[in-house]
């Protein structure tokens, strides 16, 4: 079994449980001008008309982007994606946009379905980044929200990115970046936590490295994909911040893959330190604040 395989093993076997985690999690997070991470890649492509979601998970994106296009903001006159393998092809939401998603849970899939927000033509298809089942330009943008940075063999998911792309085509992503250093939030202080936990299992029992490190660095991803033709990554660094009750916190930070291979003994005993760490940081009203940093990345093919 190759390191790719095992990832995505993992990662399926996770979200099938809690399909719609990132959304539970770093979605109720926001950004000092109240934008979620997936507001602000909905805003990265304002003028697209055909748009994919990488890694799209249940579908809170893709109800982002359909609920701009029904507000007006989009680009006429664009054709949708041709689906090949079988998969569909995507469908108009209002506002013409037209919507297309991709991941490797069918469960998350599912409820991506069930999402009211989404439109019902909307390709939802079970595959790999690194094949993914579209026809060559089939879109004008591409969209993923803290996935890219769990996938194995980027490089060919750069390429696979550029090709369903049209000429100017736009790829935009979110990826997680930690904590804020010497912030003193509750993030902070539960990765340590967390670390010592994950060091007592034994190692057959840990969570697969996931992903390649060089798409969490502006300069490697940068290198990813101009290896597929992209133009120079733009990159910014956000914090993004929930405040809310300790037990609302971590309700958060328990959602890292990092938690899936422990006991259930082992994460009440995680929990019970993360609730003594947190109660110092108690501010008035009962809220501990809870800061964790993203990076915002844009690029795009070139015109031709």
């Amino acid at each position: 079994m190759t390191a790719t395989t095992r990832q995505e093993e993992f990662l399926r076997r996770f979200h099938a449980e809690r399909p719609g985690v990132t959304g539970e999690t770093v979605g109720r997070m926001t950004g000092p001008d109240g934008r979620s991470g997936y507001a602000m890649l909905r805003d990265a492509v304002p003028g697209a008309a055909a748009v994919l979601d990488l890694g799209c998970g249940d579908g809170v994106l893709l109800e982002l982007l359909a609920a701009r296009a029904a507000e007006g903001g989009r680009a006429p006159g664009a054709g949708g994606p041709e689906a090949s393998g079988g998969s569909g092809a995507g469908g108009r939401g209002a506002g013409g946009r037209v919507l297309a998603g991709v991941d490797l849970s069918a469960e998350a899939l599912r409820a991506a379905r069930g999402r009211s927000g989404v439109p019902s033509g909307t390709a939802l298809v079970r595959g790999r980044a690194q094949r993914l089942p579209f026809a060559d330009g089939a879109f004008d943008a591409c969209v993923s929200h803290m996935a890219l940075m769990l996938m194995g063999e980027v490089e060919e998911v750069a390429a696979e990115v550029a090709r369903v792309l049209v000429p100017g085509g736009t790829f935009a992503c979110v990826l997680g970046g930690g904590a804020v250093r010497g912030g003193g939030d509750a993030y902070e202080r539960f990765l340590p936590l967390l670390a010592a936990a994950v060091e007592a299992q034994p190692a057959g029992r840990r969570v697969p490295r996931l992903g390649d490190p060089r798409t969490r660095t502006r300069e490697g991803l940068d290198a990813v994909l101009r290896s597929a033709g992209f133009g120079p990554v733009d990159w910014r660094t956000v914090p993004l911040r929930f405040d809310g009750t300790a037990d609302e916190v971590w309700s958060i930070v328990s959602g890292l893959y990092d938690l899936a291979p422990l006991s259930a003994r082992d994460v009440a005993a995680l929990r019970e330190a993360f609730l003594a760490e947190a109660a110092p940081l108690t501010e008035a009203g009962g809220s501990v604040p809870c800061v964790m940093r993203v990076h915002l990345a844009r690029a795009a093919l070139p015109t031709r």
